[in-house]
């Protein structure tokens, strides 16, 4: 039972660091949509937390059946989670500034199901190289350490995307141009 009690621990507190930047994506989402409702706020949290559960998993596959190949993969990981969260944050400080030049109203701006893919991704990434540090865990284990980290990413979303909205409440026009700016802040900090 003590390996257990430790394998819960450590899942609950690698599903925090994990988190961290699908945490900051979430406030970024929720600066953009000050008005998002309950149900919309589960749906995104849920995308994160189900892309971190699932790509350990993935991972842990990966590394109990066909090692070799996925190893070579490993390196540039971070720098694929860097491109995509610079592309998607480019984007937003891009309409962030062309929405500040035109005379209509500024509109919340949605993430559209494909950025929220892009996003889920990119935060997720770096949950596939720890898929492939749990060749210790047999199948069971390796789903339930995966489970929580997919668990406690959802709640921390959950939270981002609560404070986001607050705080996009009252940044208003300079949302999106600041979301977009600390995507692409998160992206760099991946590599250094």
């Amino acid at each position: 039972m003590h390996s257990i009690g430790n394998l819960i621990l450590n899942s609950v507190l690698l599903g925090f660091a994990l988190a961290m930047d699908a945490f900051s994506v979430s406030i970024v989402n929720g600066l953009n949509e000050p008005h998002m409702p309950r149900k919309r706020i589960c749906l995104i949290a849920g995308v994160f937390g189900g892309f971190q559960f699932l790509m350990p998993m993935i991972g842990w596959v990966c590394v109990t059946t066909i090692i070799s190949a996925f190893r070579v993969v490993q390196p540039y990981i971070p720098w694929i989670a860097m491109i995509l969260l610079i592309i998607i944050g480019g984007k937003m400080v891009y309409e962030g500034f062309r929405g500040k030049s035109s005379s209509e109203k500024k509109e919340e701006i949605l993430v559209s199901k494909g950025a929220l893919f892009v996003q889920g991704l990119a935060t997720s990434i770096d949950a596939l190289s720890v898929g492939f540090t749990m060749t210790d865990l047999n199948w069971p284990h390796a789903l339930g350490e995966s489970l929580l980290i997919g668990g406690v990413t959802f709640v921390i979303c959950t939270a981002g995307l609560v404070l986001g909205k607050r705080i996009g409440a009252r940044l208003a026009d300079r949302s999106t141009v600041i979301g977009g700016l600390i995507l692409v802040f998160i992206g760099v900090r991946m590599i250094l």
